[in-house]
Formats: structure tokens, sequence, C-alpha cells
């Protein structure tokens, strides 16, 4: 599953007639980047949930075809359901086998195939905090446990997770953080630290760095100040 339902006001001017995950990023968007390296570590089908503008989205990805890749959305209207109800809503739609979970607005070169759950009930790919970030959100024990504990790194927004995670949890709008909090307090998410190419592209600054990073345009547009009081609308957690 990718989330694509977030507004990403916090990039200002340049999602007021597009959604964030169109974003272009070297020779692609952020969202068809994902697609195609999901397509490369040998996904099938994937689902993505849509609010703001999300007909350019689907007119944009059309059935995933192009990427051999079979596309099911997901209409969550407005307001969007915060990841943890977007992800209940579809939970029909994914199986009862572990599904790969990821933010749209992340630019990454982890290996999707890669990710195993072995004996957990999820694993939550996790980065050294960037410079934006004093603070990280979970922590890794000796045994790579996820914990509540310093130090702390960062969610990626990259994960797998055993769709009995959210069996005790009602449908409706609802962050995905909690659900994870409960599965660390049983001990039940394991942590995969990654310290290759990571970035959340959630503000107009870090946009460009992921253009610099991929070799994209060198020009830089002047920042529009997004309106106070904003958020990016898809919290990685």
């Amino acid at each position: 599953m990718i989330l694509a339902a977030g507004r990403g006001e916090r990039m200002g001017t340049l999602t007021h007639n597009r959604p964030k995950p169109l974003l272009e990023v070297g020779a692609e968007s952020l969202i068809e980047r994902h697609l195609r390296r999901l397509s490369e570590s040998g996904t099938t089908h994937v689902v993505i949930n849509l609010s703001y503008r999300g007909e350019q989205i689907r007119t944009q990805l059309g059935d995933g075809a192009r990427w051999n890749l079979s596309i099911n959305y997901s209409e969550e209207g407005e307001p969007p359901l915060e990841t943890g109800g977007g992800i209940i809503r579809v939970l029909p739609r994914l199986g009862r086998e572990p599904f790969l979970l990821i933010n749209a607005d992340v630019l990454t070169d982890f290996d999707f195939s890669a990710l195993r759950l072995g004996d957990a009930s999820g694993v939550l790919v996790l980065a050294p905090n960037p410079a934006f970030r004093t603070h990280g959100d979970f922590g890794l024990d000796e045994r790579s446990m996820v914990t509540q504990a310093p130090p702390s790194y960062t969610f990626t927004g990259v994960s797998m997770l055993d769709p009995a995670l959210f069996e005790p949890f009602e449908p409706g709008r609802q962050p995905l953080k909690p659900i994870l909090d409960a599965a660390i307090a049983r001990r039940a998410l394991r942590g995969e630290l990654h310290e290759g190419l990571w970035l959340d592209v959630g503000t107009q600054e870090r946009l460009y760095e992921a253009r610099r990073l991929l070799g994209g345009p060198a020009v830089r547009q002047p920042v529009a100040k997004a309106p106070r009081g904003t958020g990016t609308g898809e919290a990685p957690a």
C-alpha cells in the first residue's frame, strides 16, 4: 500500500494545483519512482489511498500496466482518514499476508524485497535522525526490537505489517502511531536500520534536495510559504 492522501500543504504553491505524490524528482514523480522500484522488487499488486486531488493521481498512474503492476485505488474523500484509518479501510483488499506500507512522499534506495517479518508482527525501517529532526520516533534494543526508549531513530515511512495488527481497531479516521505503539508494548515490532538514501520530501527545500540527489533541475525556485498552522496531512506514524 502507498499512502498518497495527504494535502502537502508545506509545499506551498507547488501543491495548490496538484498532489504532492506527483511532484517530480529526477525523471519521474515521487510515487512513480516507488511504483517502478516496487515492480523491480517483485511486487505485483498495489493499493493507493487518495483524497486531495486524487483524480490526478488516478489519471496519471492508470491501472499500473506500464510498471507490470495492478493498481487498486481507495477514495477516502475529504478529510482523509489519516494513516491508520486509511489502512483499515482497505484491509479486505490487502489479504491476510503481511504487506508493504510506503509513504508516497519519501525518497529512498531501500530494497523493498529485503523485508521479512520473521517471528515479528511488523518491521519498521528506521534511519538515523536527519539534520531537520532533533528527536526521533523509536528506539532499537539489542535484539533489534522497536522500543520507545532512546537512542531514537526516525521512522522512514517504509514498513511491512501483519494485517492482524489492525484487528482490534475500529474503522474510521485515526493515525497509525497508536496502533504501532500498542504493538511495541507487546514487543511485536522489529526494526531495520537503513543508513542509505532516505529523505522525507515534506517541504520545498527537501524537494530541491531530492532533485539534487537524483540529478534533477539545478535551478531553485523561490520558497512559497504555506498557510500558517498547516501540516503535511500524512504523518509517517
